[in-house]
């Protein structure tokens, strides 16, 4: 019985998304779904397990421009304190 309880715990994950449309009919109609859900994610469901997650092209873009921000930032934290060089702007 632990066997089937690990099997099992491992096999169900949460859907990370306000929204679910089976794989079927994303096919039938993909503008709609992204029109409909707005900036929210939408998981594609595949036997009723998200197989993957769709975002419209804006909302693509946001977390791409986060994510160079949050790089950015991690650059900043590692190089603080570290060695630094004088420049004037006519250097530059």
């Amino acid at each position: 019985m632990q066997h089937f309880k690990a099997a099992f715990a491992m096999s169900v994950r949460p859907i990370l998304a306000p929204f679910t449309v089976s794989i079927t009919d994303l096919r039938r109609n993909p503008n709609a779904v992204i029109d409909e859900a707005d900036k929210a994610p939408v998981a594609v469901l595949n036997h009723n397990r998200a197989t993957a997650y769709v975002i419209s092209a804006r909302v693509y873009e946001e977390l791409m421009d986060r994510l160079e921000d949050a790089e950015l930032a991690d650059t900043v934290r590692k190089r603080r304190g570290g060695k630094t060089v004088k420049v004037t702007l006519d250097d530059l």
